[in-house]
């Protein structure tokens, strides 16, 4: 048992280094490391999921289809262009839908604190609810509806995450919908700060309890 523990604590290093680097690229402004690091960090995190036996098990599965796309997504937006913009948001919308089958497949038993969700996604809605008309100014509905579409099924994933009652899904997806409400403000309403360094921090780690989560409730 020691031996298995240590081998499944292993296997987080290689995504965690690949993070890391991901984030001193973004800090220092290092595009070419990022070009690399960015995929390298989801894709290992794919191979970390499958060697703990993700694919054994149907929500497992459902997990790495949502990270496969959530690594298109992560090269679609390797590029700062609007088109690549419209690409990554489609391949994440995927994602999350995938997400969506793989917390049923979980179960969702709606524990009493679970519906303390819909606190932090009144949150979101407050924080997020200049992106859409900006969106749609910007790019007409070509823009709007996507992006639209596309927050609301983040929004059931957040609830979907809390209903399975398992803390690590649930916290995950909260710090990965932090991490979309600070690149769509950051982008389409107004300059936050660091933007770009926050949002892959939580973005990385959200993906990573995600993973953590459903691989411990299967």
């Amino acid at each position: 048992m020691p031996a298995q523990l240590d081998a499944a604590q292993l296997i987080w290093i290689l995504p965690a280094a690949c993070a890391l680097t991901d984030w001193a690229a973004v800090a220092r402004g290092d595009r070419r490391t990022e070009t690399w690091a960015k995929p390298a960090t989801l894709a290992s995190l794919i191979v970390a999921a499958v060697v703990l036996g993700a694919a054994s098990d149907s929500a497992g599965v459902w997990l790495l289809v949502a990270l496969a796309f959530g690594l298109l997504g992560d090269v679609a937006l390797l590029s700062d262009s609007l088109p690549r913009f419209k690409a990554g948001v489609a391949a994440f919308l995927v994602g999350h839908l995938a997400f969506l089958v793989c917390f049923a497949d979980l179960g969702l038993p709606r524990p009493a604190w679970s519906w303390a969700v819909f606190a932090v996604l009144a949150v979101s809605v407050v924080v997020t609810r200049d992106v859409v008309p900006r969106c749609h100014r910007l790019g007409g509905a070509s823009l709007s509806v996507p992006v639209a579409v596309y927050t609301a099924v983040i929004g059931a994933m957040l609830v979907c995450a809390w209903f399975t009652g398992e803390w690590l899904v649930a916290l995950g997806a909260t710090v990965f919908v932090s991490s979309d409400a600070t690149l769509s403000v950051d982008r389409f309403v107004r300059p936050i700060p660091h933007a770009k360094l926050a949002l892959m921090v939580t973005y990385h780690l959200g993906q990573a309890l995600i993973v953590a989560g459903v691989l411990a409730a299967t």
